[in-house]
């Protein structure tokens, strides 16, 4: 969908906020005034599109941005925007500060909303920015790198103190339908056993007949970790504990996942995104979804990227078990 030559451009963050959103805002904003344009940044997502919380940016509206976590435009989720009328008030709430090119930075749920505000005439690109990496039509999405490295130091650390005390571990990382944290993290940490909202075969009792088999062979801890949409960790350790009789612990690592500063890796991805969506916009391009392919950006129709599934990697997975004590 083609369009007439965008003048301004406006920016928001939706859904969940991850590590590096600050660095895509940063080159939304810097490249978009690089090209003549005004920028409006929007705070609280769709929220704050509706009601109006809207103001212009400048160049030094980001600097001293790009390290932060978090998003410095804030995020919400505004359910109301699944009803039309309420589409049509963000799209007329656009006109009104003259924003007619609009950059969204989140993820599926969000570029569902992008896709309505496109079919209602304003120009729309989405970058993807979840730390969970469940978007098909790219290998990359902002956010993931710097949560499993978070995720990565805090379960060696818990490694540290339950080889000390010769206990089980149960960590539960973050990703509710998607298990890409968790199954990095059971390679990169090197788990016994990975739980994975996308594997439904795993047999508990395996599981715990490996706990003793690992204890026999001079094994002092073991590593189980859980993406938080398979859920019941602590009673999992509660089953572990009462099995085996070894002190068994169960750790929800959950939101500190989304916070810190982003990775070198986040914060060069998020910047190209940034740039390559606003190149997009002065184009004239239209419902469409930045991606990162074979190491190349690309971009997507918005219906056509929210029509593909992802699963996990088979290889990866494989390889998970084939690393795990045996």
């Amino acid at each position: 969908m083609m369009s007439k030559e965008i003048k301004t451009i406006g920016v928001l963050t939706s859904g969940g906020d991850a590590p590096g959103m600050n660095a895509a805002i940063r080159a939304v904003v810097r490249t978009a005034l690089a090209r003549g344009k005004r920028v409006m940044g929007i705070r609280k997502g769709y929220q704050g599109l509706i009601n109006g919380d809207i103001f212009e940016m400048d160049a030094r509206s980001v600097s001293d941005t790009i390290q932060r976590g978090g998003t410095m435009l804030y995020t919400a989720r505004c359910i109301e925007f699944l009803q039309p009328e309420v589409q049509q008030r963000g799209a007329d709430m656009c006109k009104v500060f003259g924003i007619d090119g609009l950059v969204v930075i989140g993820g599926d749920g969000s570029f569902k909303g992008a896709g309505k505000l496109a079919n209602l005439g304003i120009n729309t690109i989405g970058i993807p920015g979840t730390i969970d990496l469940d978007i098909d039509c790219t290998d990359y999405t902002i956010g993931f790198d710097t949560a499993v490295n978070t995720a990565m130091e805090a379960i060696d650390r818990l490694r540290d103190t339950s080889t000390s005390h010769e206990r089980c571990s149960v960590v539960e990382v973050m990703g509710r339908d998607a298990g890409y944290i968790a199954l990095w993290c059971g390679i990169v940490n090197g788990a016994e056993y990975v739980f994975l909202p996308e594997v439904q075969n795993i047999k508990e009792e395996e599981l715990i007949e490996k706990i003793l088999m690992n204890r026999k062979k001079g094994k002092r801890h073991n590593l189980i970790i859980m993406s938080e949409g398979v859920g019941g960790s602590d009673e999992l350790a509660k089953r572990i504990e009462a099995a085996t009789g070894i002190e068994t612990r169960a750790t929800i690592l959950g939101h500190l996942q989304r916070g810190g500063s982003p990775t070198a890796v986040d914060r060069m991805h998020a910047s190209m995104m940034g740039a390559y969506a606003v190149d997009l916009l002065c184009k004239g391009e239209s419902n469409r979804v930045v991606g990162f392919k074979n190491n190349t950006y690309v971009d997507f129709d918005i219906d056509e990227a929210l029509a593909m599934q992802k699963d996990i990697s088979s290889r990866q997975y494989e390889v998970s078990q084939m690393l795990e004590t045996r």
